[in-house]
């Protein structure tokens, strides 16, 4: 009973104005930093390793290097405090949990990038096989 109550007061703050993304993905989130009375956006770029859904309280973890030691930090999904989140390139990757990529070093934890194809040379593609 009481998760039906808190799932009703916490869906009327649930943001949809984010990018589906998926763990693999690289991005870009504007988090908004109150630092003095002064309120900044930092960017901070790199790869989704994992996403835990949850309702309300989805977060996700993002993994950057940064002068050479990994750094790793969860962003919550519906908070008021990002700005935006930007989703760069996406990811091929085989699992829901990226947590090996913490073990590897250099060249090994790229993550292999997935080709998209436009909408506009699928329809294309379709005339030429008519």
């Amino acid at each position: 009973m009481r998760n039906k109550i808190l799932d009703l007061v916490e869906s009327k703050n649930l943001r949809t104005d984010h990018p589906d993304f998926r763990p693999g993905d690289t991005v870009r989130v504007h988090w908004k930093i109150r630092e003095a009375g002064k309120e900044r956006v930092q960017a901070f770029e790199g790869v989704v390793i994992a996403r835990a859904r949850n309702n309300n309280r989805t977060t996700f973890t993002v993994r950057k290097m940064s002068y050479g030691t990994g750094v790793e930090r969860v962003f919550p999904l519906n908070s008021p405090r990002y700005e935006k989140i930007e989703v760069l390139t996406s990811g091929k990757v085989r699992r829901s949990r990226l947590y090996f990529v913490r073990k590897l070093r250099g060249k090994k934890a790229r993550i292999e990038t997935q080709r998209e194809v436009r909408a506009s040379s699928r329809s294309n593609i379709s005339e030429q096989n008519a």
